[in-house]
């Protein structure tokens, strides 16, 4: 039976969506609750381009069962209900339920500008993000944006994002605190920026000072709830090399603890070209992998303009990158190698990279990344673009173990997509042949209004009026 025979969509779901926040303390949860969630389910159990016909699974009528949070078991409908008698079940029979979005590489703070005008990497930094940055010195300021971004992320259905915070500690201490209550598994860092004159003296924190209000940060927040941390340089340009190495010894100090480490690399060939003068190196990536900062948890955004020489470092070393698709085209920086990165094994996600990126959406990223592989000759499918946004992105930030899938003992963030959410949706859907035709319908014509409800350690954070 085709996904895309729903009921027709109603006023109220074509209205804007509205976030229910779960304040709550951790305690005040609900305990022993086991539920079901019954509708069309999909999840990815491995890669397809080691073969697409066992990389997924999908259940026309499935039932996916939470219980304290975690995923107790997903599969047909009929045969989990055998197993579970009395099991209360919530009717999801015109969404298709997904394992959350993961974004894996998003600016905070730059939500105040996101859509700004005109410039590429460099000049739109100093003109736009820079300035807008400097407001989070102020902490009452950075707490009340922190809500309104997270509330986003959880609106577009992003349920786990790797972020950059600013230089100020207190804009790390605003998303972490606002993170713990909606119970999310993010990782985050405070920017460390100490090279002028690039970074501008109001973001410009000393190498030392940095160093030590990072610690205090890990010290605080890694491993609390479900917070992770990211030491967060912001790119070679405005790092000295003892800011690196000085990030190299929290890396290690930390290894046992898991803590990662998020920067940009290779987005723009001025960038390219600057960080290599400044640092005296051959390669950009030479920057980074002679400080100490590859690794296995060390994420480097964008990675457009790359030699053979970087992806070979960077699989050698087994590096993430995190491809941003509608940020690469709307700086112009350029476009990810994706067949490159197929054929070489390189580990990679999706990033939206909010604000150069254009929408919190990842459905609205993957119909970008469509067409970066398009430009190139490249068919991005269905299959293997939802897999990148889902169990992909989860690998690329080690955390298979606990998100990316349905498999049994997984944490439960998972979301309801309406595939019928407007009439032009609505009218191609009942045209699809194909399951993985209306899986690129949806990630071409989707945007976060299909998202009717998204959920967080099994908990409802996010429902449209039509979600009952």
């Amino acid at each position: 039976t085709p996904l895309g025979l729903l009921a027709a969509a109603g006023a109220g779901i074509l209205a804007a969506g509205i976030v229910k926040r779960v304040v709550g303390s951790l305690t005040s949860r609900a305990k022993g609750s086991l539920r079901g969630f019954r509708g069309k389910v999909l999840h990815f159990i491995g890669d397809p381009q080691e073969g697409p016909e066992k990389s997924f699974e999908y259940f026309e009528d499935g039932l996916l069962v939470v219980e304290n949070g975690k995923v107790l078991c997903c599969g047909d409908a009929r045969i989990v209900l055998g197993k579970y008698k009395g099991l209360p079940v919530k009717d999801c029979s015109r969404y298709l339920l997904l394992p959350g979005f993961i974004d894996t590489h998003i600016h905070f703070p730059q939500i105040d500008m996101i859509g700004a005008y005109g410039e590429q990497l460099l000049e739109w930094l100093q003109q736009y993000t820079f300035p807008a940055e400097q407001r989070y010195a102020d902490a009452g300021y950075a707490a009340k944006v922190a809500e309104v971004f997270l509330d986003e992320l959880l609106r577009s259905g992003t349920t786990t994002a790797l972020i950059f915070c600013t230089v100020h500690k207190q804009s790390a201490e605003a998303l972490f605190s606002a993170a713990e209550r909606r119970n999310m598994l993010v990782i985050a860092g405070k920017v460390m920026m100490d090279r002028a004159p690039f970074a501008p003296d109001e973001l410009r924190q000393e190498a030392k000072a940095c160093y030590k209000d990072t610690k205090d940060l890990i010290d605080k927040w890694h491993g609390r709830g479900r917070n992770l941390y990211a030491v967060t340089p912001r790119f070679a340009i405005t790092a000295t090399t003892e800011q690196l190495e000085l990030c190299a010894k929290l890396l290690k100090e930390y290894e046992s603890k898991g803590i990662y480490m998020h920067t940009h690399m290779n987005e723009n060939k001025d960038e390219v070209k600057l960080a290599c003068e400044l640092h005296n190196a051959s390669s950009y990536w030479d920057v980074y992998k002679d400080a100490g900062l590859a690794g296995p948890r060390s994420i480097f955004a964008h990675c457009v303009q790359m030699t053979d020489a970087d992806f070979d470092g960077m699989v050698k070393t087994k590096s993430v990158c995190a491809f941003c698709p509608t940020s690469n085209l709307f700086l112009g920086s350029g476009l990810f190698n994706i067949k490159k990165a197929w054929d070489c094994k390189l580990r990679f996600g999706l990033g939206t990279d909010v604000g150069a990126g254009t929408s919190f959406c990842q459905l609205q990223t993957l119909n970008e990344a469509y067409k970066v592989a398009q430009l190139q000759g490249v068919k991005l499918d269905a299959f293997n673009a939802l897999y990148i946004a889902t169990l992909g992105s989860a690998k690329a930030l080690s955390l298979e173990h606990r998100i990316g899938n349905f498999q049994k003992g997984k944490e439960a963030d998972f979301l309801c997509l309406d595939l019928e959410v407007t009439p032009l949706q609505k009218h191609r859907q009942e045209k699809c042949q194909s399951l993985a035709e209306q899986l690129f319908v949806m990630m071409t014509l989707g945007d976060d209004r299909a998202v009717a409800a998204t959920y967080v350690h099994g908990e409802l954070v996010h429902s449209t009026p039509g979600y009952k």
